[in-house]
C-alpha cells in the first residue's frame, strides 16, 4: 500500500498553460481593434503601434541583458505592453512620444520593480499617465480619421465635459457610430465592436473571467445614469458613457491584468466596482473627461489590500 502513494510539493493540479501562451492570446485578441484603427485612421496608426511595440521590446531586452538575466521578450508581455500603450494614444501623435512612453512603461513601471509578476501598476497605463503629465498637448490632440470625414476632432467625452454638447444627438452621432469607431479618440479604443470581439474570445478561452469587466462597466453605467446629466439635473446617458472613451478597452484588457488585480473572484468584483466608481466620479466632477487610466492605476495599489480581506479561510484555521 505504501508504494501506491506519493506525496509531493504543491501545486498538485497542473494545466498545459504558459506565460507566453496567455500573453500571445491576449495580443491576438487585441488585433481586431488594431486592424480597424488602421482602416479608420490610415497608416499613421500602424507607425504608432510599431514605434511603441519595438521600444517596449527593445527596452526589456536591454535591461534584462544588462542584469545578466534571461531575455524573455518572446513571452509576449513586452509586446502586449507596447500594444496597449499604443492603443491609448492618438493615431497621429509623434512617434517619439509612443517610444518614450513604452520605455517608461517597461523600465520604470515594470523592470524597476523586478520584472513580470512583481510590478505594482499596469505598465501600459503607467506609461500613458506619464505621457499625459509630460506632454498633454500630444495626448489630447485628435485629428480627423482617415475614413470618416464627419467625425469631430475632439472626443465625445471632451465635448460633453466642455459643455459643447449634451448627448449623442448634439454630437451628430448615433450609438452605431460609437460602436464602429466613427468618432474621435485613441486609436485602439474607438471601435467597441472589435474590442468586444477580443473580450469575448478571452472569456471563451478562460484567459479572463467576467467578474472584473462586467462589474466595472455595469458600475459606470449605473453611476452615470444616476449622476451623469450634463446640467446636473435628471438622468445621464449610460449607454453613451459606456461606448465612449476607453472604458471597454480598460475593462477587458487592462483591469484584468493578472499581476495588478485581485486573485479571488469576490476581490475582482470589488476591484471592478471601485474602478467604476472612480471613473464615474472623474468623468462627472473631475476636470478630466476620461477616468479609466487613473481609476485602474489607483485600484492597482489597492489590489493586495482587497485580496487580504477577501481571501478564503483555510480549513481548520480561525479567521
Amino acid at each position: 500500500m505504501a508504494d501506491k502513494f506519493f506525496v509531493a510539493h504543491a501545486p498538485h493540479m497542473r494545466k498545459n498553460e504558459s506565460i507566453a501562451g496567455i500573453m500571445w492570446r491576449v495580443n491576438l485578441a487585441l488585433i481586431p481593434s488594431g486592424l480597424v484603427a488602421l482602416f479608420i485612421f490610415g497608416p499613421s496608426a500602424l507607425w504608432v503601434v510599431l514605434s511603441s511595440v519595438l521600444a517596449a521590446a527593445g527596452t526589456e531586452a536591454l535591461i534584462q541583458k544588462a542584469r545578466g538575466q534571461k531575455v524573455t521578450v518572446c513571452d509576449g508581455s513586452a509586446f502586449m505592453t507596447g500594444l496597449l500603450l499604443a492603443y491609448n494614444l492618438p493615431a497621429h501623435c509623434p512617434l517619439w512620444v509612443a517610444a518614450v512612453g513604452s520605455i517608461f512603461a517597461i523600465a520604470i513601471a515594470k523592470q524597476a520593480f523586478g520584472g513580470l509578476g512583481r510590478n505594482i501598476f499596469n505598465p501600459a497605463l503607467a506609461g500613458r499617465a506619464f505621457l499625459m503629465a509630460a506632454w498633454p498637448k500630444y495626448m489630447t490632440t485628435f485629428t480627423k480619421p482617415f475614413v470618416y470625414d464627419a467625425v469631430t476632432q475632439a472626443t465625445p467625452l471632451s465635448l460633453i465635459k466642455e459643455g459643447k454638447a449634451s448627448g449623442v444627438v448634439d454630437l451628430g452621432l448615433s450609438y452605431w457610430d460609437l460602436l464602429i469607431g466613427n468618432r474621435g479618440g485613441a486609436l485602439g479604443e474607438v471601435c467597441i465592436l472589435a474590442l468586444l470581439l477580443g473580450g469575448v474570445y478571452l472569456l471563451y478561452k478562460g484567459i479572463i473571467s467576467w467578474h472584473t469587466p462586467v462589474s466595472y462597466v455595469a458600475t459606470v453605467a449605473v453611476f452615470m445614469w444616476a449622476f451623469g446629466s450634463p446640467d446636473g439635473f435628471g438622468r445621464g446617458d449610460a449607454l453613451f458613457q459606456v461606448l465612449s472613451g476607453g472604458l471597454v478597452l480598460g475593462a477587458f484588457f487592462m483591469a484584468t491584468d493578472y499581476v495588478t488585480s485581485p486573485v479571488t473572484k469576490k476581490g475582482q468584483v470589488i476591484f471592478g466596482v471601485c474602478c467604476g466608481l472612480l471613473t464615474g466620479v472623474i468623468r462627472r466632477w473631475g476636470g478630466y473627461p476620461e477616468g479609466v487610466c487613473y481609476s485602474i492605476l489607483i485600484m492597482n495599489a489597492a489590489a493586495p489590500l482587497i485580496d487580504r480581506f477577501v481571501q478564503k479561510r483555510r480549513y481548520g484555521a480561525s479567521r
